[in-house]
């Protein structure tokens, strides 16, 4: 086995914990995964994991080779990305992930493009409307709507997206055309939200007269895809929040009307996030490139 596999296979289980999920991470088996890092403690003369039968924590030793592991895997990585880069064919996988909205309309559809310029390198998509995080799932690039928590990664803004607050005919013909939050914030409607692990108490930051005002909603129905909240909307079910360039057609063809018009929403940032050293990397360099162009247009026009 290669050493810098056994690196790698390290590495991942440090950062997830777990030597199941380094495998799957890696698309390994759970014996291989126990062998690279056999191998390397055998190589290092010390143990790396304390395990149990229920846990697996790293060493004294373990934490410390574990920073130096990183830094040999990143210096690898950029003498790669160098040659790539020097002769213009970069190569190796990427792996990246978006909302379902974005992912599915905006960066899906542009994939067989990039690896058709880019025939070297390939690209793993993950999709979900949950929050993630870049370094324990193994990203190079993750898109995002809204406003990051983690100040340690870099943030290229892509473009402010315009959001709407909408129903279906039907809904407002049984309910009401509510025009202001304040109708919102009393309970009177039937509000779709979005729901993910560690999503707070659902809230839309509507602009009023006094500025931006955090609205508190009620409803019946949540779920953690987004397009599912379009498609309860378009049958009747309630009022969802949702960006522009996602429901434009339903908005063009009368099946969605926007509601609340007096207090609107505020636009959401489209925008990726990346470690510094991603960036030094052609491949992912040049995917963060294609893709923006293209959704600059797709979010503007």
């Amino acid at each position: 086995m290669s050493y810098f596999d056994n690196l790698r296979t390290f590495v991942r289980i440090y950062e997830l914990g777990s030597m199941s999920a380094a495998a799957r991470d890696q698309r390994i088996s759970p014996a291989v995964t126990s062998a690279r890092i056999s191998q390397l403690e055998s190589h290092l003369g010390v143990r790396l994991f304390q395990r149990t039968t229920r846990s697996l924590t790293p060493t004294e030793q373990g934490r410390i080779f574990y920073d130096g592991a990183c830094a040999v895997l990143e210096a690898v990585e950029v003498a790669e990305a160098g040659v790539g880069d020097a002769t213009k064919n970069p190569r190796g996988t990427l792996h990246i992930a978006a909302p379902l909205g974005v992912g599915r309309r905006l960066i899906a559809p542009n994939v067989p493009e990039f690896t058709r310029e880019f025939p070297l390198v390939d690209v793993r998509l993950r999709m979900s409307d949950r929050k993630i995080d870049l370094t324990a799932e193994g990203l190079d690039i993750a898109f995002f709507l809204g406003r990051p928590e983690d100040s340690n990664l870099r943030i290229r803004k892509i473009a402010d997206c315009e959001r709407v607050l909408c129903a279906a005919p039907s809904y407002i013909a049984e309910n009401g055309h509510p025009r202001s939050g304040a109708e919102i914030d009393r309970g009177q409607h039937n509000c779709l939200n979005l729901r993910f692990p560690g999503a707070r108490e659902f809230q839309w930051e509507l602009s009023t007269s006094d500025g931006p005002r955090k609205f508190d909603v009620q409803g019946r129905f949540e779920c953690d895809d987004s397009d599912v909240l379009t498609d309860w909307a378009l049958q009747g079910a309630g009022i969802a929040l949702r960006p522009v360039f996602e429901i434009a057609q339903h908005l063009e063809s009368g099946a969605l009307v926007t509601v609340v018009e007096d207090t609107p929403p505020l636009p959401v940032q489209m925008a990726c996030l990346y470690t510094h050293r991603r960036h030094q990397d052609p491949k992912a360099r040049l995917f963060m490139e294609f893709m923006i162009e293209r959704m600059e247009g797709a979010v503007k026009g």
